[in-house]
């Protein structure tokens, strides 16, 4: 049996019994010792920056956190207008401090119910956030994004995936059962990773509308988190 998998049926078994915790509450409970724990992710940040087209003015980041992303981004393009979108508002606030003089607009939102807007964005990326919800729920928001680009725009998404279909079936099963747990509805966001596999990924990505798109590989050493581009006419 594969040994990612074998590896995620031990932890779901030690974890079993931990309560889930809210999205925003898990992430201003975790403020410090957030960027070290990340750190881990330099090279997929540094990485992911490169793909930022030269002419790129305005971007859209969908779950910025306290912007370890953009601390690469902004290194090339030190002019780039930002959006930044995130539920933490203890990260948001550390990503202002971090850029009083950047051209920011930071927003403190669900980024499957804030506006997007139509045609305002060059480029639109999301860095491991993406991997809490079901295929149809990331449709939805990959047809947002679309909207949200302007022609000739860009989506990368730089996130880890299920390396098989048992891991996409054990977790979404498991967590289903740890929210009748807890009493926690579905609607409700939960920290509790539910990846789905790379196929599923691209299958969601265009069934929000893109038709160029694009695994652009993973980093040496690495098969769980592959950089994709997706592109609007």
């Amino acid at each position: 049996m594969d040994q990612d998998y074998l590896e995620l049926k031990s932890w779901l078994e030690e974890t079993r019994d931990e309560p889930l915790e809210e999205m925003a509450g898990f992430f201003d409970a975790r403020i410090e010792g957030y960027e070290e724990h990340m750190a881990c992710w330099q090279a997929h940040y540094k990485w992911m920056a490169e793909f930022i087209p030269e002419q790129a003015e305005q971007l859209l980041d969908l779950g910025c956190g306290s912007g370890l992303e953009l601390d690469c981004i902004f290194s090339r393009f030190p002019e780039l207008s930002v959006t930044g979108v995130d539920l933490s508002a203890e990260m948001l606030d550390k990503l202002k401090s971090k850029y009083p003089d950047k051209k920011m607009k930071l927003v403190q939102a669900d980024y499957f119910e804030y506006d997007l807007g139509v045609g305002c964005f060059d480029v639109v990326v999301s860095f491991e956030t993406l991997h809490h919800f079901t295929a149809e729920k990331k449709a939805e928001l990959f047809g947002r994004i679309y909207r949200s680009l302007k022609p000739g725009g860009i989506y990368l998404e730089c996130d880890y995936i299920a390396v098989s279909q048992e891991i996409e079936d054990i977790t979404f099963a498991e967590c289903r059962r740890r929210r009748k747990r807890d009493r926690i509805p579905d609607d409700v966001f939960v920290h509790f990773d539910t990846p789905l596999t790379l196929q599923h990924e691209l299958e969601a990505i265009r069934a929000g509308g893109f038709e160029q798109v694009e695994v652009i590989g993973f980093l040496p050493g690495d098969h769980h988190t592959p950089l994709i581009r997706a592109a609007k006419r």
